[in-house]
C-alpha cells in the first residue's frame, strides 16, 4: 500500500495562526504577518525564535527549515535599499537567497488573552487574571431574522462559529418575536410563501455579538444554517472594549508575599541577571501587573487598578519616578520578559500539525550582556 505524504504549505500555517492570533489585534505601528517569502511554498520544517538574526537564518538552513516564525518583526520601519549594510538587510538577503519565509507574531500575540502576558502570569502562578487595557472597536453585532421552526438550529450554528461570548458567558443573545413580510419574484425559490404573493411569516429577531475577525465565519455559518434563499442580516460595528484582547495583564498570587521574596522569585523564574526596581514600599504583594516587552505606557493603568508591583521592561531613568511610591516598578529586561513566547507559538503548532517538524531556536538572541 502506497504511503502518500500530506502536503502542507506555508499558507496553511498562516491561516491557522491568524485564526487563533488574528492580525487585527496588532497595534497600528506594528508589522506582524508574513514579511518575507511565498505563502504558496510547501513546508519543510519550522524554526521558532524571538528575533531573526544572521545566526538564526544559519540555524534554519542547518535544520532545512524554510519558515521562521519570530516574535519581533525583522522589518519594522521603512527600508529604502537592501545592500547588506546592516544586520536587517543581511538577514533579508540571506532569507531570500535560501528561500526561507519569515513570519512575525508581535503585538497581536501580546494582545490576545492567552498570549505573552498570560504566559508571564502562568509562570508566576497568578490567579483571577484580567487584561489591564482592553482593545476597543474589535466587536460587531449581528442582527438577523429567523423563522420560528429554525431558531435553535440557526442560533447554535452562529454560536459555534464564535459569536455570543461576553466575558465568562457564552451563547449570549437577545431575541424578539415579530413577523417579516416579503414577496418572491419569478426566479425565486422561496422556503415559505408563493411566487408573486405577499407573504407574512412569524420570525424571531436574533441579536448577538462577535469579534470582527470572525465575520466571514459567522456569516457563513448563518447562511448555511438559515433556511431562506435570501438571508436578511445586519452587522453593526461596536465601540465596546473586547476584554479578551489588550495590553498587559493583572492577577493575584496564591498568597500574600513580602516584596523582596517576590522579586527574588521573579529573578529566578525569568533567569534575569539583574532587576532594576524602584524602592520597596514595605507592603505585602497582593496584586501583580505584568507587560511583556516595553510596558511603561501601562504604568498609570496598573496604579489605577491597585497593583502592588508592575513587572515589565525598558523603563527609562525618569520614568521610574512616576511610580511615586504607589507601586514597585520591576524592570526584568525585554528579552527576559518575552523569552517564553517561543513556547506559546510552539504549542499552538504541535497541537494542530503533525506532518512537519517544529524546532525551538537554541540561539539566545538577547543583544544585552551583563558583567
Amino acid at each position: 500500500m502506497q504511503n502518500t505524504k500530506v502536503r502542507m504549505y506555508i499558507k496553511d500555517i498562516i491561516n491557522y495562526l491568524e485564526t487563533v492570533v488574528n492580525l487585527s489585534f496588532q497595534e497600528p505601528y506594528d508589522n506582524s504577518g508574513l514579511i518575507i517569502g511565498n505563502k504558496n511554498k510547501e513546508i519543510n520544517e519550522v524554526l521558532i525564535t524571538i528575533d531573526v538574526t544572521e545566526e538564526t537564518i544559519n540555524e534554519a538552513i542547518d535544520l532545512n527549515a524554510n519558515l521562521i516564525i519570530a516574535h519581533h518583526p525583522i522589518v519594522f520601519g521603512g527600508i529604502k535599499k537592501i545592500t547588506g549594510s546592516n544586520y536587517v538587510e543581511r538577514v533579508i538577503i540571506s532569507a531570500i537567497k535560501n528561500d526561507i519565509a519569515i513570519y512575525a507574531m508581535h503585538t497581536n500575540l501580546d494582545n490576545i488573552y492567552h498570549g505573552v502576558n498570560y504566559e508571564i502570569c502562568k509562570r508566576l502562578k497568578l490567579k483571577n487574571c484580567t487584561i489591564i487595557k482592553p482593545l476597543s472597536n474589535l466587536l460587531c453585532k449581528l442582527v438577523t431574522f429567523i423563522p420560528d421552526e429554525n431558531i435553535d438550529e440557526v442560533r447554535k450554528a452562529v454560536f459555534n462559529a464564535g459569536a455570543g461570548h461576553i466575558g465568562n458567558y457564552d451563547s449570549c443573545s437577545y431575541n424578539i418575536n415579530g413577523y417579516g413580510t416579503f414577496r418572491a419574484g419569478d426566479k425565486a425559490n422561496p422556503y415559505v410563501g408563493e411566487i408573486g404573493k405577499l407573504h407574512k411569516e412569524s420570525e424571531l429577531r436574533f441579536e448577538t455579538i462577535f469579534p470582527k475577525h470572525l465575520t466571514s465565519m459567522v456569516i457563513s455559518a448563518l447562511i448555511k444554517a438559515h433556511p431562506y434563499e435570501e438571508v436578511a442580516y445586519d452587522i453593526y460595528p461596536l465601540e465596546n472594549t473586547y476584554d479578551k484582547t489588550g495590553a498587559g495583564m493583572i492577577g493575584e498570587p496564591d498568597r500574600e508575599i513580602d516584596e523582596m521574596s517576590f522579586l527574588r522569585n521573579v529573578k529566578q523564574l525569568f533567569n534575569a541577571k539583574v532587576i532594576r526596581h524602584t524602592k520597596l514600599l514595605g507592603k505585602k504583594i497582593r496584586k501583580v501587573a505584568v507587560c511583556g516587552g516595553s510596558g511603561s505606557f501601562l504604568l498609570n493603568d496598573a496604579i489605577k487598578q491597585h497593583a502592588d508591583i508592575f513587572i515589565s521592561s525598558d523603563f527609562k531613568y525618569h520614568e521610574f519616578f512616576n511610580a511615586e511610591n504607589k507601586i514597585i516598578i520591576a524592570d526584568i529586561g525585554h528579552y527576559e520578559s518575552e523569552q517564553y513566547t517561543k513556547d506559546i507559538i510552539y504549542n499552538l503548532l504541535i497541537k494542530k500539525f503533525s506532518t512537519f517538524a517544529v524546532h525551538l531556536s537554541k540561539i539566545n538572541t538577547n543583544p544585552l550582556n551583563y558583567l
